[in-house]
């Protein structure tokens, strides 16, 4: 419930409630992926975060979806889409202004991925988005990108937003393509979103995740 100390009108009281529900969004998602960290059964876990996705994208007020859309859909779960890698520092530390609908968003590449080129055929750049507290971010495309799946591409972490599957007890991080989603402006051009670089394009088909 929001209360105000004096009256507001109504593009105020709109506004606070945009804020407050974007915030309890996040929250969610950050609860939810919490609890997944926490399981010990991967196919389990990805099928708690696919009826909590949807729950969300349904009932919640800042759902992405325009009425009337329907929920994500997914691959079925593929074990052999989940890898625990190491990061490793990047030979590019030059920092990349990512397109994004409306503008750039400023990026700086800090690690590479070891552990995906014998499965996936290259391996990801890892960025750290730029600005107040920063954040891990990890966009990517496949042979399924324009195809099977959303032709902008794919996220698999961001920290900013909760997205964050965590680490193996030797410190290995755990990339679990299951896990990968669309970003907002696939459902709607009422979001921004930062685009994959062409760099960050898998030359495998990761049919895990959700599709188009």
């Amino acid at each position: 419930m929001i209360a105000t100390a004096r009256r507001i009108d109504v593009k105020e009281a709109e506004t606070l409630q945009a804020h407050y529900t974007l915030w309890d969004w996040r929250r969610r998602i950050s609860d939810l992926y919490a609890r997944i960290r926490a399981m010990s059964d991967a196919e389990v876990a990805a099928q708690l975060w696919r009826t909590t996705r949807a729950e969300l994208f349904r009932n919640h007020p800042q759902t992405p979806l325009e009425a009337g859309a329907s929920a994500p859909e997914y691959f079925d779960y593929n074990p052999r889409m989940r890898f625990t890698v190491e990061f490793a520092p990047t030979n590019d530390d030059a920092p990349y202004h990512l397109p994004v609908s409306d503008g750039t968003i400023h990026l700086s590449p800090f690690a590479e991925t070891v552990g995906l080129r014998s499965a996936l055929g290259n391996e990801l750049t890892v960025y750290w988005i730029d600005g107040y507290g920063g954040g891990v971010f990890l966009p990517f495309l496949d042979a399924t990108s324009g195809h099977a799946t959303y032709p902008g591409g794919r996220y698999l972490l961001d920290t900013i937003k909760g997205a964050d599957l965590g680490w193996t007890k030797d410190g290995r991080v755990i990339l679990d393509f299951n896990f990968a989603y669309n970003p907002s402006c696939s459902y709607s051009s009422r979001w921004t979103c930062p685009l994959p670089p062409a760099s960050n394009r898998l030359r495998a088909r990761v049919e895990a995740g959700e599709r188009a």
